[in-house]
């Protein structure tokens, strides 16, 4: 098989690149060692910047996402009970974000190559992209009993911190910055209505909170808990009771509460890989980057990558610049470091790492900090509905 693009990984960076390419008649074809069922049935949060709308609305797949998904103009944080509302649209000039889950852009996406005809192989096996240094790059994969060969221009390795595409850069090649939090996020999924329809970022005695929503219908809360805990631990009942304690009065008598859906301990992770290439493979998403929820930058990071990929490649088809392909991760690492940075900033101020120390104290003042001006909430809120995509020149 022959295509121009090998596109390994199906979650939404690796579908989204591939429907831009597909709409400017860029030939790829996609790979994932699992299925779409499975895919869709991973649970992730969904604070969508502008500049990711703007791309869905490109690759032609937005039309529910502007139907179902909610705008947001503010913020809402939470400190020791008392409320800081942070106006997104008032303190960025119009800007907002929108709360669209990640589950249904995969859905989406989905729907839109099955419908464009482009060629996907999911559940394939012992993928393994070759010569990237190369000229003529290719990935081999099996399914189905048998080997197969792709033959592309370029691969954009879309499929996760432990897929195969960063781990084929041979060592040596690669440094790993990386940051390791002494705390989780405790998640618990529920079809009840939202406590409020703002998020809520909580800072309390007792630790972080955050009030989310997916939709009217269907609730995201998260606790802080220490990096140990184990989920098995937490009844729903415990986790509604501590949800209580952490957020402010008048939200706790409000709550509704119910069932899990799904519940859930993240870890919470800086991590960056540079360069975020290796001659014509090139790395996008988890594969090159990890950063704490806290500033809800991880999907956005990803389409920031796809963004910058993206458009690198129209000109290099269209206009010939091939020289453009060796800039990727000098372009991309720009943004993805704002990100992270912004991620670590808003963690570190909203958490508590170790009770009553002067690093805990120096936390809560500079929180108090930048909550107390509308300069310094414009610096906030600028980094929350997301920088502007670099062009490319």
């Amino acid at each position: 098989m022959k295509t121009q693009v090998a596109i390994i990984g199906s979650g939404p960076s690796g579908l989204l690149l591939g429907q831009l390419l597909h709409q400017q008649g860029i030939d790829n074809i996609l790979l994932d060692r699992v299925s779409p069922a499975y895919i869709l049935g991973r649970i992730r949060a969904g604070v969508i910047e502008q500049g990711f709308v703007g791309l869905m609305k490109e690759a032609g797949v937005a039309e529910r996402m502007l139907r179902e998904g909610e705008i947001h103009h503010e913020v809402d944080i939470a400190v020791h009970g008392d409320y800081h509302t942070i106006n997104l649209t008032e303190l960025t000039g119009g800007k907002s974000v929108t709360v669209y889950g990640q589950t249904e852009i995969t859905h989406d996406l989905m729907e839109a190559r099955t419908a464009s005809g482009q060629l996907s192989f999911y559940e394939a096996t012992n993928v393994k992209p070759h010569d990237m240094k190369s000229d003529k790059p290719f990935v081999t994969f099996e399914k189905d009993g048998e080997t197969h060969r792709i033959d592309c221009d370029y691969i954009a390795g879309c499929d996760g911190s432990h897929g195969v595409c960063r781990a084929a850069i041979p060592k040596g090649i690669l440094t790993e910055y990386e940051r390791i939090y002494p705390f989780g996020w405790l998640g618990l999924l529920s079809d009840t209505p939202p406590v409020n329809y703002e998020l809520i970022y909580v800072k309390s005695d007792e630790g972080f909170a955050l009030c989310s929503k997916r939709s009217e219908t269907r609730s995201r809360y998260y606790v802080q808990v220490p990096l140990d805990e184990k989920v098995e631990n937490w009844s729903d009942d415990r986790f509604w009771d501590e949800l209580k304690r952490r957020i402010p009065e008048d939200a706790a008598n409000r709550l509704v509460t119910g069932p899990s859906i799904e519940k859930s301990i993240a870890p919470l992770r800086s991590f960056v890989v540079e360069p975020m290439q290796y001659g014509r493979l090139f790395l996008l998403g988890d594969a090159a980057h990890i950063v704490p929820p806290t500033g809800a930058k991880g999907l956005n990071l990803a389409a920031s990558d796809v963004n910058t990929l993206y458009r690198i490649l129209i000109k290099t088809y269209k206009e010939g610049r091939t020289d453009l392909t060796q800039r990727y991760s000098e372009i991309a690492l720009r943004r993805v470091w704002n990100g992270v940075r912004f991620s670590w900033w808003m963690t570190n101020m909203l958490h508590h790492f170790y009770r009553d120390s002067i690093e805990d104290k120096i936390r809560d003042s500079e929180l108090n900090f930048f909550l107390a001006s509308e300069h310094r909430r414009r610096i906030l809120a600028e980094q929350y509905v997301g920088l502007p995509y670099e062009d490319i020149d």
